[in-house]
Order: C-alpha cells, then sequence, then structure tokens
C-alpha cells in the first residue's frame, strides 16, 4: 500500500520571530551553496545582509513583498519562498520569485510546486501579468522545476553564468 504524503501546510513567516528569520536566511545562503559552491555562494553574502534581506520582504515600507513557509504537521519549516512586486526601468512592474527553496530531506514531496503556485497566486492578487525568477544556468532541478509549470528562458547573462525564467500569469 501507498504510503500518504503528509500534508503541506503554508503559512506567512512569523515577522517576530528572530529564530524564523535566521532559519530562512540561513537556508538562503544554503541556497547558493548548493547551486554555486560553497567557496562562492558561501561568502557571497554575510548571514546579517542576508537576515536584513528577510526584513526588507516583511516591510511595507521598502517592498511590496510576501514571504511563505512551509511546515510540517508538528511545525517543523520545511521550505520557503520570497516573493515581491519588481520594477524595471522599462517595463510594467512583474512579479519577482526572489528565492525558493526545500530543505533535503522534504524534497520530492511537492512542496516546492505548492509554494510556486502559492506565489503565482499572490502575484496574481497584486494584478501582475509576469512572473519571473533567476538562477544559475546550471541550476537544473529549479529549471525544471519552472518548465514544468510553463516557465521559458526569457534572457540569458553568460558573463554571469546566469537566465532569466519567465511565464506569463493569467
Amino acid at each position: 500500500m501507498a504510503q500518504d504524503k503528509p500534508p503541506i501546510l503554508l503559512r506567512p513567516i512569523n515577522p517576530d520571530s528572530a529564530q524564523e528569520i535566521r532559519l530562512v536566511a540561513t537556508r538562503m545562503r544554503e541556497t547558493l551553496i548548493e547551486v554555486i559552491g560553497a567557496e562562492e555562494g558561501g561568502s557571497m553574502y554575510t548571514l546579517d545582509w542576508l537576515e536584513d534581506r528577510v526584513r526588507f520582504h516583511l516591510d511595507p515600507s521598502r517592498s511590496t513583498a510576501q514571504v511563505t513557509v512551509s511546515t510540517r504537521a508538528d511545525g517543523f519549516i520545511t521550505g520557503h519562498c520570497l516573493v515581491r512586486v519588481e520594477q524595471d526601468e522599462a517595463a510594467p512592474p512583474f512579479g519577482l520569485f526572489a528565492t525558493t527553496y526545500v530543505e533535503p530531506a522534504s524534497r520530492k514531496q511537492g512542496i516546492a510546486d505548492t509554494l510556486l503556485i502559492h506565489g503565482e497566486s499572490w502575484m496574481h492578487q497584486q494584478g501582475l501579468a509576469l512572473a519571473r525568477t533567476y538562477t544559475a544556468e546550471s541550476n537544473t532541478p529549479l529549471i525544471r522545476l519552472y518548465e514544468k509549470h510553463g516557465y521559458a528562458i526569457e534572457a540569458r547573462y553568460p558573463e554571469k553564468k546566469m537566465i532569466a525564467l519567465a511565464r506569463r500569469l493569467g
């Protein structure tokens, strides 16, 4: 008999919890390490800077954004997703997936899919017509996740070994 998957529970991060903010910031660093390697990814940003970046997404005076965490039934945080309204100089505002992370033991359970769909829903509620994320061109798992949801490579930045994935929301 197939084992049932545990439910994927989503909630906003607790903006008053230094522990949750630190956990998300630490996992943002882990994302960088996984994608671009320990030397570069581990030294790119300080933990203080990453914590401030989480707080940036929580402060309406600094950004229009949402920080969502996924949890198990016991409250353990399995993943997170930071989304925000972003503005280019010459284009209309768009929804940006700033970062998404699922801790390794919780992968392959649909959490990343659920976070992506939830982020798109928030973007749609903001009246945005386009969703985008940037990642390393070597980040095959994330690229496949987004492609599965209808995203396509919109731009390549060879000098940075990065790509932009985007899709129209509707």
